[in-house]
């Protein structure tokens, strides 16, 4: 249940950003969200977008330094303290979180949040034991 993230290494450097989004724009691909972290020299773009597979190829073959990396998605209820519950039962667990971010999108009063997590079948069992959906990667590339 996994989500498939497309992550791009990009100097940092006027355009390199823009230059992702036409070459994904030209192929049909939409970004369905997006992070950035950076430093003074690169970036690291996380994207999750609509049709992965055919996102990595297509920043392949246009020349970027391109990974598939498997994220989680987990709803949460959209409301002040809806995302702590969720923290929670990863840290019962005893799942180490490596980095999250927020969906763009929302569904019945519910936000995504994409985790990278050290043991992503363990962190979806205390998920779901807790009572928090994890959608298919399938719902989360056509929301």
């Amino acid at each position: 249940m996994a989500v498939k993230q497309v992550s791009v290494f990009l100097e940092n450097k006027s355009g390199r950003l823009a230059a992702v989004t036409r070459l994904l724009a030209e192929k049909g691909i939409n970004i369905r969200a997006l992070a950035i972290a950076d430093t003074s020299d690169f970036g690291i773009l996380r994207l999750i977008v609509d049709q992965p597979d055919k996102a990595y190829q297509a920043l392949k073959e246009g020349g970027f330094t391109v990974s598939a990396t498997e994220v989680l998605a987990v709803a949460v209820p959209d409301r002040p303290g809806g995302l702590a519950p969720a923290l929670s039962a990863l840290e019962a667990a005893g799942i180490n979180i490596e980095y999250l971010y927020a969906f763009v999108a929302q569904c019945a009063n519910q936000a995504l949040v994409l985790l990278k997590v050290n043991d992503t079948a363990r962190a979806i069992a205390a998920l779901t034991k807790a009572g928090f959906k994890v959608p298919e990667p399938e719902e989360v590339y056509a929301i």
